[in-house]
């Protein structure tokens, strides 16, 4: 998912049947007063076949259900909108779903397998250069009978149930979303344990409980939320400080979040490990400025990710060299292996070896307002020009407009935050790799496709570590992108709130319902 959640496990747990015994996602009673939550993820759509982004994704978490969902800290999905799911086939092509009784629209109008089958068809449909179909690579087709739902993978896909239950899995009303468009306006019409009653884009959210929901979130959401969308870290520091939200999270500026202090009793931080990457992408295809690996090459030897974490991160951030970040089952320093440092001189010698014409000039796109991404722009700038080798455009834009550039292939490079889709290696090669990606860098390599194909075919997902290996090493070699850092996980509330431990968890679940006042 386009940029952050915690720490996923590394020891991923064997993907078994979901049934009706799953775990149950327990919110705290509470009084009924609203709170309100900062953040600078802004939405891309309101239309889940639209979007493919943590700001969207997180609405979705709490506005619609998808047939699963994950358990706080969970690596296996639990039924949500399912009463129950399974592989219905030893070779994990077949995968059924029952629905659970008593779900209902906001029209009144029963969910039935057959907004399950129109959900899914329509995304893959209408196929948004934004939207979530390249996660959906697998699926085949789907069939509806009454309650029951069954989806046909083209190839073994372990990973599906996870898929599922993401925002790729929301659930709509068949009635109210065009089969072949998106839907405009600022309506969602969902099933989950929220309703959302008002919606200003870059402004607010509000939501409030769901009365009609059923579903793994036991007695459902009992407190409305607001949620406030700032332009920029430094509008949702100056709104947290002037007491405007009660959480602030995603992301407050880097000065801040290195100096916040957890044994101040005006607060709770809660500060974790996280699986959120940060990675540069190349456009590779032919007649661009990048289309040479060895122009990549060069550039992955003359990035320097220790600076780039300490200054314009001030620490808050590690420095990644794969793929798969620190602390999830698969991970190799294949980067670092092959670019230990900073070295010009191997850089030049690879751009003589292309017989490129120097210094090398292309476009750097990044989005306005996320994070510090212009500031990380200016220092990659500064380490690639400071060789003589490398001439550097930078643009920026506003995030929707970023996403339909890099969508377009019209950028030359672009940085992009990934959050992790769900538990699973997987989230972090086929949807930044793979042929047909997500991030749209025109790379495809048969070896790196066979090897995500074969690795999917692993109930026991830790015995596909040597398939997610090799693929690291061949990314390394053909850098169609280039890890840049590993985020750590930040949620501040005020004293008078709890639960923002529970809030985001590496799962790709947003969980509102779970914040409390005390």
């Amino acid at each position: 998912m386009r940029s952050v959640r915690l720490r996923i496990l590394a020891g991923l747990l064997v993907l078994a049947a979901v049934g009706v015994g799953a775990w149950q996602l327990v919110p705290s009673k509470r009084d009924g007063t609203t709170i309100t939550v900062g953040t600078t993820d802004a939405v891309t759509s309101l239309d889940p076949a639209g979007a493919y982004d943590a700001g969207s994704w997180a609405l979705f978490s709490n506005v619609f259900q998808s047939l699963l969902t994950f358990a706080p800290g969970g690596t296996t999905p639990v039924p949500d909108a399912a009463r129950s799911c399974a592989f219905a086939d030893g070779d994990l092509t077949t995968y059924r779903c029952e629905l659970r009784a008593g779900l209902t629209f906001p029209s009144g109008r029963t969910m039935t397998g057959e907004d399950v089958k129109y959900s899914f068809d329509r995304i893959m449909k209408i196929k948004s250069p934004v939207g979530p179909a390249s996660l959906l690579d697998t699926l085949r087709s789907v069939d509806a009978d009454g309650p029951a739902v069954t989806f046909h993978l083209s190839s073994p896909d372990a990973t599906f149930p996870f898929k599922v239950a993401t925002g790729a899995g929301s659930i709509v009303d068949r009635t109210a979303y065009p089969a072949a468009k998106l839907r405009t306006g600022d309506g969602a019409d969902g099933t989950g344990p929220y309703t959302l009653t008002s919606y200003t884009k870059d402004d607010k959210a509000v939501l409030v409980p769901n009365s009609r929901y059923r579903g793994a979130v036991k007695g459902g959401a009992d407190r409305p939320v607001t949620l406030r969308y700032y332009a920029t870290p430094g509008a949702l520091d100056t709104a947290w400080k002037d007491e405007q939200v009660e959480v602030a999270t995603r992301q407050l500026p880097p000065g801040v979040l290195a100096g916040l202090n957890p044994s101040d009793p005006t607060q709770r931080v809660f500060e974790a490990d996280g699986s959120e990457t940060r990675n540069l992408y190349f456009n590779t295809r032919t007649g661009k400025p990048l289309h040479d690996a060895k122009v990549r090459q060069a550039m992955a030897w003359l990035v320097d990710r220790e600076r780039l974490a300490a200054t314009v991160y001030d620490g808050t951030v590690d420095p990644l060299y794969s793929l798969i970040p620190a602390g999830i089952t698969g991970h190799t320093a294949s980067f670092f292996d092959d670019y230990p440092g900073p070295d010009p001189k191997k850089a030049r010698q690879l751009l003589t070896r292309a017989g490129v014409t120097l210094p090398v000039r292309f476009t750097y796109g990044y989005a306005e307002g996320r994070g510090a991404g212009a500031q990380e722009a200016a220092e990659i700038k500064r380490e690639l020009e400071a060789s003589g080798l490398f001439k550097v455009t930078l643009r920026g834009y506003g995030w929707t407009d970023f996403q339909k550039r890099w969508a377009s292939g019209e950028l030359d490079a672009y940085a992009v935050g990934w959050v992790a889709d769900f538990p699973d290696p997987d989230t972090f090669q086929a949807a930044l790799v793979g042929t047909g990606s997500a991030m749209n860098t025109g790379y495809s390599d048969k070896a790196v496709d066979r090897l995500i194909q074969d690795s999917r075919r692993y109930a026991d997902r830790g015995e596909a570590d040597r398939d997610f290996r090799s693929v690291q090493q061949t990314v390394a070699q053909d850098v169609p992108v280039l890890p840049l850092w590993q985020a750590k996980e930040y949620v501040v509330t005020t004293e008078g709130v709890g639960g923002g431990q529970y809030l985001s968890d590496g799962t790709g679940v947003f969980r509102l319902w779970s914040l409390t006042g005390i």
